[in-house]
């Protein structure tokens, strides 16, 4: 596999130059890095809504 830099923004994770091969990132590192944030909820996307009071909840 070619694992040359590639001109992209730098890896999110450590600002090294992209490679082809795990990009966006660096290396397969960073990219695991940063999937264990998403699972872990690190990252969240923003939201205007409320909970439901009326949705669920342990008094069922």
């Amino acid at each position: 596999m070619d694992q040359t830099p590639i001109q992209a923004p730098p890896c999110p994770q450590c600002g090294k130059p992209a490679l082809h091969e795990t990009r966006p990132f660096c290396s397969r590192r960073c990219a695991d890095i940063d999937l264990g944030r998403w699972l872990k909820g690190v990252y969240r996307v923003p939201s205007e809504e409320t909970p439901d009071p009326e949705a669920g909840g342990d008094d069922a």
